[in-house]
């Protein structure tokens, strides 16, 4: 980048949404005087007997899990969306409303409540990736559902209320604003030039090599250009795969890997269980044709100066548009001089 970009404030341009971000790279600078937050130094035991998510032990729908060895899914207990909802309309005047539908599971990525993704093998995690492969397939499949959100909350200031690993799906009737946009945007350049965006950006960028954080031979992990949180990554495939579903075995292996290996990295910034929110774009399940789909993975960590110091979306960011002080560059170079292994196993 040029060295003016780095330092002083300047826009960039989201090519998977058509937004702006503002990077104010100056401002971090500025003497901190607001709101630190206590680490927490808590240890997780293997089991916990109060745990809703460990197996054998109830819910508080009434459910009892069962002595699961491997990733568990089940329907939300407390679902955001209904299956059986009457499609239904409502307009009156500049008033409009719909009925939504849909199914919201909970996936358990292990039975040891202790760990969370970063402390997993690659082979723990590849068992999640399956699973994640086949509720995509299945929930895909049903009639009425077009669109399949597959995301984690890690760590309770992202709302997470269950420390057990875990995930969540949102399987629903209609495709969802932040899908609908890249689904416009890739459409648009497949249409243009008969290639993926998304596939020709990571050519671009591992050609650069200012971005990039790890890569092995199917998947890349980096910062990506239009980055709006301070630590934010992307995992992609280098091929152009429309979703999980089509991952072939050694490419399930290598995102299982390229996965570790990012959210080691991202623990290892400041030393503690870092928290974030992912999630999976892929192709809707609609029943249509989606040459344009490139499927990846973001992670959307709030921590900016310290373990303690979060990032909030406030002022300027709710009322404007989205806004960074540290440039993807620095956050790819902090990230990228990190140690594969863990810090608590150093």
């Amino acid at each position: 980048m040029n060295t003016e970009f780095n330092e002083n404030p300047h826009r960039r341009f989201n090519i998977l949404t058509g937004e702006w971000i503002l990077v104010s790279p100056h401002r971090t600078k500025r003497p901190w005087q607001g709101k630190t937050e206590k680490q927490s130094l808590e240890t997780k035991p293997k089991y916990d007997p109060n745990c809703y998510l460990c197996p054998t032990n109830g819910r508080m729908g009434g459910a009892v899990n069962p002595d699961y060895k491997k990733p568990f899914s089940f329907v939300n207990d407390f679902s955001a969306l209904l299956k059986d909802v009457k499609e239904e309309t409502y307009t009156k005047g500049l008033l409009h409303a719909q009925s939504e539908s849909g199914i919201c599971k909970v996936v358990c990525f292990s039975p040891d409540h202790s760990l969370t993704l970063p402390l997993m093998s690659k082979e723990e995690i590849t068992d999640v990736i399956s699973l994640w492969q086949q509720e995509y397939n299945e929930l895909g499949a049903m009639d009425g559902i077009n669109h399949v959100q597959i995301f984690e909350n890690k760590g309770d200031i992202m709302g997470c209320s269950n420390p057990h690993p875990h995930g969540q799906i949102w399987a629903q009737r209609s495709i969802p604003q932040e899908v609908q946009k890249k689904s416009d945007r890739l459409l648009a350049y497949w249409n243009e030039n008969q290639t993926s965006i998304l596939e020709d950006y990571i050519k671009q960028e591992l050609a650069l090599n200012e971005r990039i954080i790890i890569e092995n031979e199917h998947f890349v992990s980096l910062v990506p250009y239009w980055a709006v949180w301070p630590y934010e990554t992307m995992i992609a495939p280098k091929r152009k795969i429309a979703h999980i579903g089509e991952l072939s075995t050694e490419e399930k292996k290598a995102f299982a890997e390229i996965l570790r290996k990012t959210t080691i990295r991202l623990d290892n910034i400041f030393e503690t269980s870092f928290p974030y929110s992912a999630g999976i774009h892929q192709a809707p399940t609609d029943g249509k044709e989606h040459p344009e789909w490139h499927f990846h993975m973001s992670f959307y960590p709030p921590l900016l100066r310290s373990a303690t110091v979060k990032k909030f979306m406030v002022g300027y960011e709710m009322f404007a548009n989205p806004q960074r002080d540290i440039t993807a560059e620095q956050a790819a170079n902090t990230i990228k001089a990190l140690s594969d292994v863990h810090y608590s196993k150093q």
